[in-house]
């Protein structure tokens, strides 16, 4: 089995949409369901989660710390035996629940993802694919080079934070998720907001899709969302019967797949900025004759960048996928780490990799919210430059106001 290269959508064909002012969503069938795989809901309710990720939450170490609503527990079979619907079982303690003064609680728990029993594990969905997005170059510099901060060269880019917003913030997400139709064989939904790609989730069953289909109201997506669902944007596709195409039943049995197949079509190039794009992946569990991936597109603040988690199978089909769009903001951020690690972390190398100046390129960091990682030295070059830019351009416009 190897890693995702791209996220063909084997296995699964897009159904026409439905729409709700600007949310629009695509129904995922999957014509054979297998049930060797299974997943379920595991409720946690808590007011934030910290996560222990190189050793126990409750001791020294790297954590990683979000509002976490649910996780997911997988369940499955080595040999294609159908494994049960996951019920009741999924309430089981997972970590320790704390609560705070203020009357809140926190959870604490080890691992993104955990095995609990033979042919079982929980995952938290997205924040899997969040921390591996986190995690890009936290280390930093290998090399103390003068041009960074004490800090930086200590502690690497500790702390690291990203935002999202939650579902219920996308105006008509949830009345669409409460209104739609649920298709028969469907097992998962490609969402679109004012026509933007805010995500994906598939599952492996169609009874486990109707448990989680609400669950999308408490998913986290990109801020360019919530601004998306505030356009008064109408996101209906239109087409019609080719009228002269229909004689007779069959006719017209032809013309109803000839538009299904257009529907189909202009979904997947709407989603074209995921499934068609170049991944960078990384395997995190191998279950059987499964495999847990997390990925990233490969970075281009050109387009639309996404981050997400699957489960494939061994021919390649996938399972599980559920995905987060990167804001600009986020794709320039992770941009530049990558580019300042491509040269070694080098500050002129990689400003020349930029045409520009190590103060101009100091400045793009800073502007990224990356000032901190930035030696006083630097800093002060980038002060004085903008100091002599600033008194150079109010000459001019003194000696312009002379001149008129």
């Amino acid at each position: 089995m190897v890693l995702l290269e791209t996220l063909a959508l084997r296995g699964l064909r897009l159904a026409p949409a439905q729409v709700w002012g600007g949310v629009r969503i695509v129904p995922v069938l999957r014509d054979q369901i297998r049930d060797d795989l299974r997943i379920g809901r595991r409720e946690y309710g808590d007011d934030a989660m910290i996560v222990g990720l190189d050793g126990p939450p409750l001791e020294p170490g790297l954590k990683y710390i979000s509002y976490v609503p649910a996780g997911l527990v997988v369940a499955w079979s080595d040999h294609g035996e159908p494994v049960a619907a996951l019920g009741a079982e999924l309430r089981e303690r997972d970590g320790k629940r704390i609560r705070t003064g203020g009357g809140g609680t926190l959870r604490f728990t080890h691992r993104m993802v955990r095995r609990e029993d033979k042919n079982r594990l929980r995952l938290l969905p997205l924040h899997l694919a969040m921390e591996g997005f986190l995690a890009l170059h936290f280390k930093g510099p290998d090399v103390a080079w003068p041009e960074y901060s004490a800090r930086v060269l200590a502690t690497g880019l500790s702390p690291r934070s990203e935002s999202a917003v939650g579902g219920a913030a996308i105006h008509g997400l949830a009345d669409a998720l409460r209104v739609f139709e649920i298709h028969d064989g469907q097992v998962g939904a490609l969402l679109f907001v004012a026509g933007g790609l805010a995500s994906a989730f598939v599952v492996s069953h169609p009874d486990d899709y109707r448990d989680l289909h609400r669950s999308l109201i408490e998913d986290f997506y990109g801020e360019l969302m919530l601004y998306y669902g505030r356009l008064p944007a109408d996101a209906r596709l239109e087409t019609s019967l080719r009228d002269e195409h229909v004689h007779h039943v069959g006719d017209l049995r032809r013309e109803l797949e000839h538009m299904r197949r257009e529907w189909s079509d202009f979904h997947g190039l709407m989603a074209g900025g995921l499934i068609t794009r170049p991944l960078h992946a990384e395997r995190i569990y191998r279950a059987g004759p499964f495999q847990l991936q997390r990925f990233m597109t490969h970075l281009d603040p050109s387009v639309e960048n996404h981050l997400g988690e699957a489960i494939v199978r061994e021919d390649g089909e996938l399972e599980y996928l559920k995905t987060f769009r990167l804001s600009d903001a986020q794709t320039r951020r992770a941009y530049l780490l990558s580019q300042l690690a491509v040269h070694g972390w080098n500050l002129s190398a990689t400003a020349r990799a930029f045409r520009e100046t190590v103060v101009g390129f100091a400045r793009r960091l800073i502007r990224a919210g990356f000032g901190y990682v930035l030696s006083p030295q630097v800093l002060d070059q980038v002060r004085q430059a903008d100091a002599a830019e600033h008194a150079a351009a109010e000459a001019a416009r003194k000696a312009g106001k002379v001149r008129k």
